[in-house]
């Protein structure tokens, strides 16, 4: 009889076990043979070395499907085990799948644009209004990288540009201050990973979180890089962050350009870098619109009045002027 200890690595270890242990008493009763014991992210199991290698397969083959699809029944444990494909919704067009196991896709052709031109192209201006799930593709690209081992790290980022608040008022030391510019960030990294994985991840700093200013004098090598809110970056900003991209890296910017919150004597950094780098090559250029607003039917409608107000501001501007040229 012999002894040995299973690490669960890239999981969580609670996904994994089931809900009161089910899934690790279904394990049990597929080896009756065996003496299992978990504890944490630990199995510890003991008994014939020809029955523990069958074990120790079984569960690295569990734990791989439970990295990718983030969730494990008894279903899957059966088939899994007996050396058949589990039946899983496992459509081409998935990114990757959430804390609860429901599929992450492009919901529309420019998201899907971007997920494609992810795959051919090292730097990526993702550009739409709000809702039109920009980011959220984007970390979910960037959480499938890390999770296929392509990259090391995922950095996020954001200018920490006031929407009408003033910073320095703000309660706390400067990670409190900062924090809720993040949020967004956060929301969308708890639905694509465990909760303990995360902070692990997190403690690790295999998952960073920063505001912009942080990037300066940084080379950004084996990873996705994420620089969200784009239209908020001065000029000096955007260069300097895009200047930080090092081997093994791409970096996606996404950005609204209806939604500046610099002050109207300053010029937006975004808008300034697509026109400079347009034409140049491993740099794609993606648009959204409306179509692919994904939110409550409201953000749409919402989007469409501001449109209209915008269009119909900028047309009594030019009478005015067409009023006071004539004068």
């Amino acid at each position: 009889m012999i002894e040995k200890h299973i690490v669960l690595e890239d999981i969580d270890p609670v996904i994994f076990y089931g809900v009161n242990n089910t899934n690790m008493q279904t394990i049990k009763a597929l080896f009756p043979k065996l003496r299992i014991v978990a504890r944490g992210n630990v199995i510890k199991v003991m008994g014939d070395e020809e029955e523990m290698c069958a074990f120790e397969e079984a569960i690295l083959a569990l734990e791989k499907h439970c990295a990718q699809f983030n969730s494990l029944n008894e279903e899957s444990i059966i088939d899994i085990v007996k050396g058949k494909k589990p039946q899983m919704e496992n459509s081409n067009e998935v990114i990757v799948y959430s804390v609860s196991g429901k599929p992450i896709a492009p919901r529309s052709s420019n998201q899907a644009k971007l997920v494609k031109d992810f795959e051919k192209n090292d730097m990526i201006f993702a550009i739409g209004p709000a809702g039109s799930g920009k980011t959220y593709t984007a970390i979910a690209l960037a959480v499938r990288a890390l999770k296929n081992k392509e990259i090391k790290k995922i950095i996020l980022s954001r200018p920490a540009v006031e929407a009408g608040e003033k910073l320095g008022f703000l309660p706390g030391d400067m990670k409190e201050k900062i924090d809720p510019y993040l949020q967004p960030l956060y929301d969308a990294l708890q639905d694509m990973i465990p909760a303990a994985k995360l902070k692990e991840y997190m403690e690790l700093n295999v998952i960073q979180i920063a505001p912009l200013a942080f990037m300066r004098g940084r080379t950004l090598n084996d990873a996705v890089v994420i620089l969200d809110e784009a239209q908020n970056t001065t000029t000096q900003q955007i260069k300097m962050f895009l200047t930080r991209m090092g081997m093994n890296t791409k970096m996606i910017i996404t950005g609204d350009m209806t939604q500046i919150d610099l002050p109207s004597s300053q010029a937006s950094g975004l808008v300034q870098a697509m026109h400079i780098l347009k034409g140049v090559k491993g740099i794609s250029f993606i648009e959204l619109n409306k179509k692919d607003i994904v939110r409550h039917k409201l953000v749409t409608r919402i989007v469409d009045a501001y449109e209209k107000y915008e269009e119909q501001k900028q047309e009594t501007k030019n009478k005015e002027k067409e009023t006071n040229t004539q004068k």
